[in-house]
């Protein structure tokens, strides 16, 4: 259970990303956060269950 008031989305919620981060490892390229989801600088995602999130980066539009 989330410490932190307001409680942090779980990681069901589509804005999970908003949650705390906990430990954070630029050097690895990932962030844990307060509801379990590990983040990934490619803004991949790997949830507690063990569900993999690809990649949303925003895309680039073409001049």
């Amino acid at each position: 259970m989330c410490p932190h008031d307001p409680v942090c989305p779980s990681a069901e919620a589509p804005d999970r990303e908003a949650a705390r981060t906990i430990a954070c490892h630029p050097e690895q390229g990932w962030s844990l956060l307060c509801n379990g989801v590990v983040l990934f600088e490619d803004t991949g995602e790997l949830l507690p269950g063990g569900t993999a999130i690809a990649p949303h980066r925003p895309r680039v539009g073409a001049a």
